[in-house]
């Protein structure tokens, strides 16, 4: 045998034995837990498109691009321009669906109190956990009804009721849903007679959290503003300019291709730099 063919052998049973430290239930897990596509599933559910799967999200933003190029490519007839436009409407569903999740998960963040409330007042009067969180598909929230209401299917079906609030949070994947979840979970494996106590605790934090944030978000919504219009001010300029096809041969030169490279990275990165100094940080489903 050959030095190179040993060589080869000796290095893949090294890999493979490097590769053994690694468990492939820990790979898999730290997958489901992040990643882009992950993420835009939670804001789909979120964002109530229960119907659409990141898979449709991509291809739309695909089509967009593509139809968007063409389009502006045969009007001003400058490629790298057609180019940056097209990236634009790409970008569009994506920004759609994120910006419904963020206002819905701001509407859902008061009422998640009064989804607490009602919980209480069904344990006080007497009622069993699943029973109190079942009884919310009829006196819950109307935006958490449908949820709640294929819990209790689920729970008449199964009667397991630590798998129906896994179910359950993933038909919410919401961060405060998550939290109350497993409260509802502790709760129920340690039981005792805290249970209203907890909710009660329970309730008045959320509500807390609730005024707070929308107080801060209140203050700091200017700063969002403002680096919106930073951000597309210099590309309403290059619209207007489309208008006059003359005045845009000089981005068909290398010298332009780098100008508008650079002036979108610039844009880019003082868009982000804006919103991540004046926007509050999303919380995240540490509790998946």
């Amino acid at each position: 045998m050959s030095p190179l063919a040993i060589g080869l052998l000796l290095g893949v049973g090294v890999f493979f034995v490097y590769w053994s430290f690694w468990p492939l239930e820990q790979t898999r897990e730290k997958t489901d837990r992040g990643g882009f596509m992950v993420e835009l599933r939670d804001h789909l559910t979120q964002a109530g498109y229960t119907s659409l799967t990141p898979g449709n999200v991509v291809v739309g933003s695909v089509v967009l691009f593509a139809v968007a190029f063409v389009l502006v490519l045969a009007v001003v007839r400058v490629v790298p321009i057609a180019l940056c436009f097209a990236v634009m409407a790409g970008g569009v569903p994506l920004t759609l669906v994120r910006g419904r999740a963020r206002k819905r998960r701001s509407k859902l963040r008061d009422l998640w109190p009064d989804v607490v409330d009602n919980m209480t007042s069904g344990v006080r009067a007497g009622l069993a956990l699943p029973e109190a969180l079942s009884q919310l598909a009829a006196r819950g929230p109307a935006e958490l009804r449908p949820a709640f209401a294929a819990f209790a299917e689920d729970y008449r079906t199964t009667g397991r009721f630590h798998d129906c609030l896994d179910r359950l949070k993933d038909r919410l994947s919401d961060p405060v849903g998550d939290r109350i979840v497993e409260s509802l979970r502790i709760a129920r494996e340690v039981g005792g007679s805290d249970l209203g106590k907890l909710l009660r605790t329970l309730s008045s934090f959320l509500r807390e959290d609730a005024r707070t944030r929308a107080e801060l978000e209140t203050r700091q919504s200017w700063t969002v503003n403002a680096a919106r219009l930073a951000a597309g001010a210099p590309w309403v300029i290059l619209g207007l300019l489309a208008l006059n096809g003359g005045s845009l041969a000089a981005y068909s030169s290398p010298t332009g291709w780098v100008v508008l490279a650079v002036g979108a990275g610039l844009c880019v990165v003082a868009y982000r730099a804006m919103i991540w100094i004046g926007r509050l940080p999303e919380e995240e489903r540490v509790l998946r």
